[in-house]
């Protein structure tokens, strides 16, 4: 058995926001007691994390790590029509993950305690993004 959703979800602008409630409730639709949760986020400059999920200092240090690692307004930057986050966003978008595999046991993701499904947003504008999930 093979269950498929795609989710439309929107986000305020840069940084990493839990989508776990989200996705628990996904593959609670499809009743699946034991198997693989899959997620694919259909952009070019959001990616997905699985991380710290009580303490916001976290999320803020990793979002601040991230922008100094791939700063904006690099003068070595030819693709900038969409704004100077718009380069970064696609670099950091390759240095992170387009994808998860989450397993499911007993019908519940297998996230560890302190474990949440994030969608990484890497430009500064809001909008949505979507993210597929497939659950076998």
């Amino acid at each position: 058995m093979s269950f498929v959703r795609q989710l439309s979800l929107a986000f305020p602008g840069q940084g990493l926001h839990e989508i776990t409630q989200e996705i628990v409730a996904t593959v609670a639709q499809a009743g699946v007691a034991e198997g693989l949760c899959t997620l694919f986020i259909r952009h070019t400059s959001a990616s997905l994390t699985i991380q710290e999920n009580a303490a916001p200092e976290a999320r803020e240090d990793l979002e601040a790590w991230m922008n100094r690692l791939v700063p904006e307004d690099d003068p070595l930057y030819t693709h900038t029509e969409e704004g100077p986050d718009d380069m970064p966003s696609h670099i950091k978008a390759a240095l992170t993950d387009s994808s998860l595999a989450i397993p499911i046991l007993e019908g519940q993701l297998a996230l560890g305690t302190w474990q949440g499904i994030f969608v990484w947003e890497h430009r500064r504008r809001k909008g949505s993004r979507q993210i597929v999930v497939h659950v076998a």
